[in-house]
């Protein structure tokens, strides 16, 4: 099935740009590597959020049907990694509606934000580098965890997560992380970021240049950071190889060769090497100046659309986005794959909303949900990403409440 018109449309009216800054600190992304490795086990991310934990609640809303708490409490990724989240964000703030009547049972969903939720989104929704994305994620799990706990103290039950878009995809890695069955519903989203990033339309909106520029500059990436890299790498390899396929034949004049293909070295299957091409402008220059200037130089003089690719610069143009392209794969399944965290305790409490013609989330080349978690439900809707999330929210509320049925079927006597 083809993609959605109207989300390639709404995607070319934003004029708002993602990773303006490039890639972050490489620091920054060894620490969350190391920090995933923890918050990928459940067994290992159990004792980083005590149940405890110190939530306030500083302002109350008294409306006519219920009341609105604002509260908040200090995010654990501040106490567990300091200094990593920006300033603005160590303190987290959520709003909790509270009805004042209740039926049979007190019954709490976790909604978490999607890019372009206002007001509490502001906070963490501007993506200046890569490593952004993962500190947001490795955040939200925690934080999920606070409030979790926090609602249990307060006699809440049952209690269950969702989402759109990113925040559906933020809330099934939370998830993966509780310790107890727990209705799952995340909407608009699915198995990994890399495609979201590297083939949806968003991709339209990554900045290349500054991504293409930092990579071929600096090694850290390739010979650090790949190393880091646990995930087994097999939707990304496969994204690999079906962009390389529907390179050769745009590329047919130049001589690629299996180095630099990658076709002998593990790691470079996975991620891909520079080229010797490469290797060899990244080396020109006495300084650092020179060495920015001929970089610069090499960038600037092509264009993707109307470049004559038998040129050698052409060539290595399309070598550092091929290889920058994988690297970007590689990353963000090393930390958004959901087949990188614990399996939730019971995939059945689980119902997924995807739109058939999603532009923003493709599914192509992707392992799928009921794959990696089996006995979980997919549904699906006609349309696109953008139509879903104006129109169809009805049938996200649908399916909140039969994930919690489900839930009290199965556990109400627990």
């Amino acid at each position: 099935m083809g993609v959605s018109r109207l989300d390639v449309l709404y995607r070319k009216l934003l004029l708002t740009k993602l990773f303006i800054q490039g890639w972050g600190k490489p620091d920054d992304l060894k620490r969350i590597f190391e920090l995933r490795k923890i918050v990928g086990n459940r067994e290992k991310c159990k004792e980083l959020v005590p149940k405890d934990y110190p939530v306030f609640i500083d302002k109350v809303e008294d409306q006519s049907d219920c009341k609105i708490h604002n509260g908040y409490f200090i995010s654990p990724l501040e106490h567990i990694v300091p200094g990593i989240l920006p300033s603005e964000s160590i303190k987290a703030r959520f709003q909790f509606i509270v009805p004042k009547k209740w039926k049979n049972h007190k019954p709490v969903c976790i909604h978490l934000a999607g890019t372009g939720d206002h007001f509490f989104w502001k906070s963490r929704s501007s993506l200046r580098n890569v490593s952004d994305l993962f500190v947001m994620g490795a955040a939200l799990i925690l934080e999920s965890a606070v409030l979790l706990h926090w609602l249990e103290r307060e006699d809440y039950w049952p209690l269950g997560m969702t989402g759109i878009s990113m925040g559906g995809h933020m809330a099934s890695l939370a998830v993966t992380n509780w310790p107890k069955p727990i209705p799952l519903i995340p909407c608009l989203s699915w198995t990994t970021a890399s495609n979201v990033f590297t083939t949806g339309v968003l991709s339209k909106a990554v900045n290349w240049r500054e991504l293409e520029k930092q990579y071929a500059m600096h090694s850290v990436y390739e010979q650090e950071i790949i190393r880091l890299l646990e995930y087994c790498g097999v939707d990304s390899f496969k994204m690999g190889q079906e962009f390389l396929k529907s390179s050769l034949d745009t590329l047919s004049g130049l001589d690629l060769s299996t180095d630099i293909l990658g076709l002998h070295s593990p790691e470079r299957d996975r991620m891909g090497m520079r080229t010797s091409a490469l290797h060899s402008r990244a080396g020109e220059g006495a300084n650092g100046q020179d060495h920015d200037h001929g970089l610069n130089q090499m960038l600037s003089s092509v264009n993707m659309q109307h470049t004559n690719i038998n040129k050698g610069s052409g060539r290595q143009r399309q070598s550092l986005h091929t290889e920058s392209l994988d690297f970007m794969k590689g990353v963000m399944d090393e930390c958004t794959h959901i087949a990188n965290f614990s399996v939730p305790l019971d995939p059945s409490l689980i119902i997924l909303i995807q739109a058939k013609e999603d532009a923003y989330i493709p599914r192509t080349g992707v392992r799928s949900l009921q794959e990696i978690w089996p006995g979980c439900e997919v549904r699906y809707l006609n349309g696109g990403h953008v139509s879903a999330y104006l129109f169809k929210q009805g049938l996200f509320r649908q399916a909140i409440y039969d994930a919690y049925d489900r839930y009290l079927e199965k556990y109400s006597n627990t």
